[in-house]
């Protein structure tokens, strides 16, 4: 799937979708966030994700915002991530040319 740029780099990893604040409890460290979109309130698992991925947002939207000053790989506006990923499945986040595949 494709998306826009927010901040580039490459990197595969395990997704974990998180939908709900609840979700939150389950993320682990190194996982790439995969998410409608992204508030404050997922600071603390922003810090422990390799990736940030999303459905919606622009240039200016929190997770693009924190990609950069996190300088982690992030895809956002894909508008299908959270339906077409799955927790678990294992991916490949090229945030150099605005790609997500799924490796598995």
């Amino acid at each position: 799937m494709k998306g826009r740029i927010a901040y580039q780099g490459k990197i595969q990893g395990e997704v974990c979708l998180v939908q709900s604040r609840t979700d939150i409890k389950k993320f682990k460290e190194g996982y790439i966030l995969v998410s409608q979109m992204t508030d404050p309130n997922y600071l603390p698992i922003m810090e422990k994700a390799s990736a940030f991925v999303t459905d919606e947002g622009g240039a200016l939207c929190h997770a693009a915002i924190v990609a950069r000053e996190m300088k982690k790989p992030c895809i956002i506006g894909t508008k299908i991530a959270t339906k077409v990923l799955k927790d678990g499945d294992l991916v490949e986040v090229d945030a150099d040319n605005g790609v997500v595949r799924k490796l598995e």
